[in-house]
């Protein structure tokens, strides 16, 4: 499977990821994900934003709903834009928006408490590049959640839709996907501000963690 990277991404791509990962009563047997390592850096993309649910009543240009708040990374634009290269523009004080942000929307999750700490100290860690930064909220989501995969990184640029299983363009902010119906995965889970706006899909993964915990693998993987 190919993926590009993404920053806290979707919960439709921890499904995909999770889809191969299979399990028996004696062993895990881990996906394999290729991250697409040499293409350009693309902007309005899951690469440097995410999607949470907050309180607020205005919507983004997400899906125009309303309570939808984007997290994005700044990045730092220069001639070149290979995504490896992409640095992560710390002179702006997003980092602490984003835990502002993530404190008024998920103080009252079920589960949030339990991972607080430990994501904001893995964001303190500041990598230089967008890249890293996306590596580590990845690993965090894939090690809470239990989703077993190994990562391996592209050394070429393949055309669109030219290899089997290419995701990397079909998961983005812009343009709904059909994704987690595929997999038979389309159902709601507990959200914080159901009562409020009805069940919103197509958030980062972080929603379903911190609302779920434990339990999100069972929003992510037919067992």
């Amino acid at each position: 499977m190919l993926l590009s990277t993404a920053y806290f991404p979707p919960v439709q791509y921890l499904a995909l990821i999770a889809r191969d990962m299979t399990l028996s009563p004696d062993r895990v047997c881990p996906s394999t994900v290729w991250l697409e390592a040499s293409e350009r850096y693309q902007k309005q993309s899951y690469r440097n934003r995410c999607y949470i649910l907050g309180g607020a009543s205005g919507g983004t240009e997400m899906h125009q709903r309303p309570g939808i708040e984007m997290l994005q990374v700044p990045v730092v634009h220069e001639d070149d834009m290979s995504i490896r290269k992409v640095q992560v523009d710390w002179s702006t004080p997003w980092l602490q928006r984003t835990e502002r942000a993530l404190d008024t929307a998920y103080y009252s999750s079920a589960f949030y408490e339990y991972y607080r700490d430990e994501l904001f100290a893995l964001l303190e860690q500041r990598p230089e590049r967008l890249w890293d930064l996306n590596l580590l909220t990845l690993r965090f989501l894939l090690d809470k959640i239990g989703i077993a995969c190994t990562l391996k990184e592209t050394t070429d640029f393949a055309l669109p839709d030219t290899l089997p299983d290419d995701y990397r363009f079909r998961i983005h902010p812009k343009h709904p996907d059909s994704i987690l119906q595929d997999l038979g995965l389309d159902r709601p889970y507990f959200q914080v501000f159901r009562d409020r706006f009805g069940f919103t899909p197509g958030l980062s993964s972080l929603d379903l963690l911190f609302n779920e915990g434990p339990d999100s693998i069972l929003s992510l993987k037919r067992l």
